[in-house]
């Protein structure tokens, strides 16, 4: 009779233990799209910046831009373009592409979505609100071999974007 107790204690217990199995979520960051960038799009490597005529790599966090004589890969955006307003430009996402060399493309870029480019009203994920005055600090990243930020960046920083309105 305790063989009996025991064998059905023992088939309860696995049948419940199969029933209540661990569900673990790991939630990394990599990727994440910035709050400047348009609402609504998850698989999306790159964003195009007709404006400046440079690229936004999602994945790596990373501006891509021409500088130099070749493509460069940075945190922040050239000097040059130190008070454009990334919340006010238009990105066109690039849910086509998923190399490692959006600018293998450019010449068509360049072309389809030329300076001053406006394709549909975008969104963008986080709130504006609070940041009308913010532009992004390009801290001249002269010379970097694309390996990233030589400068001491700290985000964004006071001053007036383009509004949006495409001129520099």
């Amino acid at each position: 009779m305790k063989t009996l107790k025991l064998i059905i204690a023992g088939i309860i217990l696995f049948a419940s233990a199969n029933t209540m199995q661990a569900q673990v979520s790991v939630n990394v960051n990599i990727g994440t799209p910035p709050a400047w960038g348009p609402a609504g799009y998850s698989a999306v490597d790159y964003y195009y910046l007709p404006d400046i005529q440079a690229y936004y790599d999602i994945r790596a966090t990373q501006f891509i831009y021409f500088g130099g004589g070749k493509w460069i890969r940075s945190r922040n955006l050239p000097n040059q373009y130190r008070n454009y307003n990334l919340y006010n430009g238009y990105k066109v996402v690039l849910n086509d592409y998923h190399g490692s060399k959006p600018y293998s493309n450019f010449n068509t870029h360049k072309v389809k979505y030329y300076k001053g480019y406006k394709g549909k009203p975008q969104k963008a994920i986080g709130s504006n609100r609070g940041n009308n005055n913010k532009v992004y600090q390009s801290n001249g990243n002269k010379g970097n071999n694309g390996n990233g930020n030589n400068g001491n960046g700290n985000g964004n920083k006071g001053g007036k974007g383009n509004n949006g309105n495409g001129k520099h």
